[in-house]
């Protein structure tokens, strides 16, 4: 609909790279609207709707990345929660004291072919990144020795049975695993915890370990709220961003996590432990993905997600991650 000049006139838009040309900028007229208070919006998630800073969407919804935990099986094993703050090695350990391989049941789980960017929190909380500030780098960033470190820590746990792959094909998923009490510990978003809850899942969320003292960093996943630049009515399109960014259709999406500060204070989101760990992190989401950062990164992550789904299965993850970034230098700008 882009290419044929017909667009629609609002969407909901998360790729701003690959179409924030078609897209447009919302800047003046956020500012020029009293009732479109932007400082009440999460600043951090403006990051990832602003490309050369100019904006491009509204926030509409947002999930960082937590640990979940499953409070039956710590219990049976006498082991203590994890809070937040613990360590890497803390998250091993406790990972190896509640993995039982012989009745299938373990600690921790990852997923067979791992998004590269839901793996980028991780290689952030140990002081690297996939790609430079600027985008151009990616030599002594995606193979950093603190990349490889990350993929070698993940590596060894499926060695040692510490953790196992789900989610494949024929595999049940890490959140069904985790409804079935034999997954002690899994990382992801909002998504599944309604569904934990009505399964009657006793469980807690905590944030991500950290690594070697460093400060843990916040992967965000959000969409927003986009007006064509090729809109018919973009008047009316502005009227409906408002509404939807309103703090009355804010508390209409219950299934969402509130983008307003105003929003979250009112309903005492923050005083909910299962979602408090989701908005710390969202203060920690400093850091720009990968994708945000280079138009071409499509082609630099089919290097990397190979390279890491081979590390998975055992292959030695210096190697790999040395030919992804040796393959993929022809698409970094110079």
């Amino acid at each position: 609909s882009f290419g044929a000049k017909n667009p629609p006139d609002v969407m909901y838009m998360w790729n701003f790279p690959a179409y924030y040309k078609s897209l447009e900028p919302l800047d003046e007229m956020a500012k020029k609207d009293p009732d479109m208070k932007l400082d009440d919006f999460y600043q951090g998630l403006f990051n990832y709707s602003s490309i050369e800073g100019k904006l491009y969407g509204m926030p509409a919804g947002f999930t960082t990345r937590v640990i979940y935990y499953n409070k039956k099986l710590f219990d049976k094993a006498n082991v203590p929660y994890p809070k937040d703050g613990w360590t890497w090695d803390e998250f091993v350990d406790t990972a190896k004291k509640l993995t039982d391989a012989n009745n299938k049941q373990y600690g921790f789980a990852l997923r067979p072919e791992p998004d590269t960017y839901d793996l980028q929190g991780f290689v952030w909380s140990n002081g690297s990144s996939f790609v430079s500030e600027d985008g151009k780098q990616i030599k002594g960033h995606m193979n950093s020795p603190e990349t490889i470190e990350v993929m070698k820590s993940f590596q060894s746990m499926l060695k040692d049975k510490t953790a196992v792959l789900v989610g494949g094909k024929n595999q049940q998923s890490g959140d069904d695993i985790f409804k079935a009490n034999k997954l002690a510990m899994w990382e992801s978003g909002i998504w599944p915890l309604e569904g934990f809850k009505e399964a009657k899942v006793d469980f807690g969320t905590v944030e991500p370990p950290v690594f070697n003292g460093k400060p843990v960093k916040g992967l965000v996943g959000t969409s927003a709220v986009s007006i064509a630049k090729d809109a018919k009515h973009k008047e009316l399109a502005w009227e409906f961003v408002k509404f939807y960014s309103s703090p009355e259709a804010i508390k209409m999406r219950t299934s969402d996590l509130p983008v307003r500060i105003s929003v979250v204070k009112e309903l005492k989101k923050e005083e909910d432990a299962h979602i408090k760990p989701f908005y710390t992190m969202l203060e920690r989401s400093t850091n720009t993905p990968a994708f945000l950062l280079n138009p071409k990164w499509d082609e630099v992550n089919r290097n990397l997600s190979a390279a890491i789904n081979a590390i998975m299965l055992g292959q030695d993850p210096e190697k790999l991650l040395n030919k992804a970034v040796q393959d993929s230098e022809k698409y970094m700008d110079k």
